[in-house]
């Protein structure tokens, strides 16, 4: 890694120094670079290297792997919610229901919105085996007119990590009145 740094240092430094008018003195410069680069590339300890390529494979490994032994698992009534049309400036709210099916103790860490104007809320407390519980997402429209798609992102101690939960809206923009003014042209 450390090796990969230094040489885009070098490169980028080589480049720049090559954009200049004066080529003989831009050729020991980049010389000059060169030696420095194969100087710290000599004193890195060839060990310290390879435990470092070591460590950054165990954690490739680690989290690219499925969890083994008793995992908890979501299974959700259903993943997608369309509100249908509805007014700039409605704040709608959906609740997404679900099932613990796994063999652990369901715990959610987070939850986040793909935008501000969403805003999940989840339960707090481990959900058991066989357990139910709910997420429930607003969405507020205010200055939000035409199709909205917006996806909640729960992450939690299952497998996959992250479950993906979405609403979409056509939101009619406002007349001057208050009223719906009818579909957004794009």
């Amino acid at each position: 890694m450390k090796r990969l740094n230094i040489g885009i240092l070098a490169f980028f430094s080589a480049g720049v120094l090559l954009s200049s008018c004066d080529n003989a003195a831009l050729e020991d410069k980049v010389a000059d670079l060169e030696r420095r680069v194969a100087d710290l590339e000599a004193k890195a300890p060839a060990s310290k290297s390879a435990a470092l390529t070591s460590q950054i494979s165990q954690t490739e490994t680690s989290t690219t792997s499925a969890p083994t032994g008793e995992v908890p698992k979501f299974d959700f009534e259903e993943s997608s919610y369309d509100f249908g049309s509805i007014t700039e400036g409605d704040v709608v709210e959906h609740t997404f229901k679900f099932t613990n099916t796994g063999e652990a103790p369901l715990v959610i860490q987070s939850a986040s919105a793909s935008c501000g104007c969403t805003v999940p809320s989840y339960p707090r407390q481990p959900v058991a085996p066989g357990e139910t519980g709910e997420i429930q997402v607003k969405f507020n429209s205010a200055n939000k007119p035409g199709i909205q798609n917006k996806t909640v992102s729960i992450t939690a101690n299952t497998d996959p990590t992250i479950t993906r939960l979405t609403i979409k809206s056509n939101v009619m923009p406002k007349k001057d009145n208050g009223e719906a003014a009818g579909p957004v042209r794009k």
